[in-house]
């Protein structure tokens, strides 16, 4: 009974939304082109990295590797053995960076979006509009004015550096009081008359509605910190505190295995993260509908 009431109502918005069967399917197959256009980028990196060196240099080239080999990682690994700084090392600063600026900036962004959309208060809205302005310079207009302010701080060659600047993105701002805009204010006043206080408020009733925004933002902020190559090289000269990406761009990629194998480890951990929380971008995408302006 209760999936037929569901086939009921989905053909009853199909014919409300001036949509068909064919129609439907039609959508599908145009969605599926684009998601398969734009994978096989991805599928052709990884497919190159396992190939031996005849099939790298075959010509016409092949899409798939016939013969897969390890050999291009343990060239790259052995490679990277011969530094003077450990594989280790780069691995533990990557890691370190990432996540600390990931969560930094998930705590900071989440607290001070709640305070602009739920706490108004003088000021509020020339801050947003501040953020949104923010949003139209890029890092590179940034980061002269960003390596003055480190070296008067005199962090230079010091992870916070990285870390701390992590922690105000306007764009995780952004989003976060966008999503804000979902918990009705009707609960907050319910839960202040339970005796609820501002933090059981935030913690309890609006972060629970907001994690899609929470995972797109550690999403975005992971990926810029695990590719980032120019800001450390400035901020973190000392060799042994750059993280792994820093090292992996000054290989001579003139092998194409090399540049393949290198491309593949970039892409793995974000590959991981955006299949862990996809039901959360999902949902993300299906809110957005009703998000406040």
């Amino acid at each position: 009974m209760a999936a037929k009431t569901i086939s009921l109502r989905t053909r009853r918005n199909s014919r409300l939304h001036g949509r068909s069967r064919a129609g439907n399917l039609l959508n599908f197959l145009f969605l599926a082109l684009i998601g398969v256009f734009m994978a096989l980028p991805m599928v052709y990196a990884v497919s190159s990295a396992f190939k031996p060196l005849d099939e790298l240099f075959l010509f016409p080239p092949r899409f798939l590797v016939r013969r897969p080999t390890l050999d291009n990682f343990s060239d790259l690994f052995r490679l990277m053995s011969t530094s003077w700084v450990p594989f280790t090392r780069y691995m533990f600063n990557t890691v370190m960076l990432a996540v600390l600026a990931t969560a930094g900036n998930v705590v900071i962004c989440s607290m001070a979006a709640y305070m602009l959309e739920k706490r108004k208060f003088p000021g509020s809205g020339l801050m947003y509009q501040t953020v949104v302005l923010a949003l139209m310079f890029s890092g590179a207009v940034t980061a002269i004015p960003n390596y003055l302010i480190m070296a008067r701080l005199n962090w230079i060659d010091n992870y916070l550096s990285l870390i701390v600047p992590a922690f105000a993105t306007p764009i995780g701002l952004f989003l976060m009081k966008q999503f804000m805009g979902i918990v009705h204010d009707s609960l907050i006043e319910s839960a202040k008359l339970d005796g609820a206080g501002e933090w059981q408020i935030f913690w309890r009733i609006c972060l629970p509605q907001c994690r899609a925004a929470l995972y797109s933002i550690a999403i975005l902020v992971f990926i810029d910190y695990w590719n980032m190559v120019e800001q450390p090289i400035v901020l973190l000269p000392d060799a042994e505190k750059q993280p792994l990406s820093v090292y992996l761009s000054t290989i001579n990629t003139g092998e194409v295995g090399l540049a393949f194998a290198i491309a593949t480890i970039y892409m793995v951990p974000t590959l991981l993260l955006f299949l862990h929380g996809e039901e959360y971008l999902v949902e993300g995408i299906a809110t957005q509908g009703s998000v406040k302006g």
